[in-house]
């Protein structure tokens, strides 16, 4: 099943106290790593320089995760609908957690006392539910995606009378009028479907497929709530296979989370230029977080920065070592970036991470819409 944002909550509560936590991402997409040898070389590319700083520090617990992720990826990967693999171990703890994704991620192995959840983060804010309606006069497709999951799949096909279908009694005139009323009532049909699986299983957006002129008869015959999330028509023929059907949905998808994420860093740049309801920039928007007004977290894909977390307070903040207050001796961690996007998900805000938005990279790579 699709991650969700109940499952990354749980993740980002492990602690790993006296042990950290390993967490690793590995793209597996069999379009880009063809032979599972790839997999397996990219993998030993990461891991060789993290083994052997753990291993003369002392730290068996993070070599014993290294060396479990290894087995788990070279004992075989289902990659047939996995294109993307997060695995979180802390041997010190028993703590043993899979993500299996049908879409890729960026390579990436992070120690830190917590599983870094921010890639997951990403695969939810940019992969929401998805539903086509491929559609012709005869012909019905219906396909729901989440995550480059398919999650459901429906077809109906509705056979349009012929002039010879009665022996020829009527004339072609008849004919042709009783084939427009099955037509429009197979449309009809076609757009009640696609409302029923928003009833029963809920999509964040709609996509119609088809000719114009008979995309332009559903949309008519379409409910409200299926009009209000209408992200695009699209001219694809209601044959077409599984692999481009799927393609298109992603293109659409892509589209469709770029003007989201350009419309949430529009708001916190006039927030921010307002004086009133956002900040901008690491130490403003650390700040903003440990008062707890937070919001919304908005950050640039890739970005990091080193810092503090006090272990007493849970203050994070750009400069250390003691804490500003409690007065206790903070912990210098590698990217404060992730301990505040962890703070924001221990507090319950919605995090966005942007990919390519120069808007939000120019305000410095990080804000924060705030609740006051």
């Amino acid at each position: 099943m699709p991650i969700n944002e109940s499952r990354i909550r749980d993740l980002a509560g492990f602690k790993g106290e006296d042990a950290p936590v390993t967490s690793l991402y590995l793209d597996v997409d069999g379009r880009r790593r063809i032979r599972s040898r790839d997999v397996e070389l990219a993998l030993e590319r990461m891991v060789r320089p993290v083994r052997e700083r753990h291993h003369q520090a002392g730290q068996t617990s993070v070599c014993a995760d290294l060396d479990r992720i290894e087995e788990h990826v070279k004992a075989g990967i289902d990659r047939s609908h996995v294109r993307g693999l997060a695995v979180f171990s802390c041997s010190a703890h028993g703590f043993w957690e899979v993500v299996e994704l049908a879409v890729p991620v960026r390579d990436r192995l992070v120690v830190n006392h917590t599983p870094y959840v921010r890639e997951l983060e990403a695969v939810v804010a940019q992969h929401e539910r998805f539903a086509v309606l491929l559609v012709d006069r005869q012909r019905a497709r219906l396909f729901l995606f989440q995550q480059g999951e398919l999650l459901e799949k429906q077809e109906q096909f509705d056979l349009l009378p012929r002039h010879d279908d009665d022996g020829g009694q009527l004339g072609k005139d008849q004919v042709a009028g009783h084939t427009a009323a099955a037509a429009h009532r197979h449309l009809k049909q076609a757009a009640a479907a696609a409302f029923a699986l928003y009833q029963d299983q809920g999509f964040d957006h709609f996509v119609l497929c088809g000719p114009d002129e008979v995309t332009a008869e559903v949309e008519r015959d379409l409910h409200p709530y299926l009009r209000e999330r209408l992200a695009a028509r699209v001219a694809l023929a209601v044959h077409a296979g599984g692999g481009e059907i799927r393609r298109m949905a992603e293109d659409v998808e892509t589209g469709v989370e770029r003007a989201r994420e350009a419309a949430v860093v529009d708001r916190l740049r006039q927030a921010v230029g307002s004086g009133a309801g956002g900040a901008a920039g690491l130490d403003a928007v650390l700040e903003a977080l440990v008062a707890r007004r937070v919001e919304t977290l908005l950050v640039s894909e890739g970005f990091e920065a080193p810092g503090w977390r006090c272990r007493s307070c849970a203050w994070v903040g750009t400069l250390g070592r003691g804490c500003p207050l409690c007065g206790s001796d903070m912990e210098q961690v590698s990217d404060v970036v992730e301990e505040a996007v962890e703070e924001a998900l221990a507090q319950a805000c919605k995090v966005a991470v942007c990919s390519d938005n120069a808007d939000l990279d120019v305000m410095g790579r990080i804000g924060a819409l705030l609740r006051f």
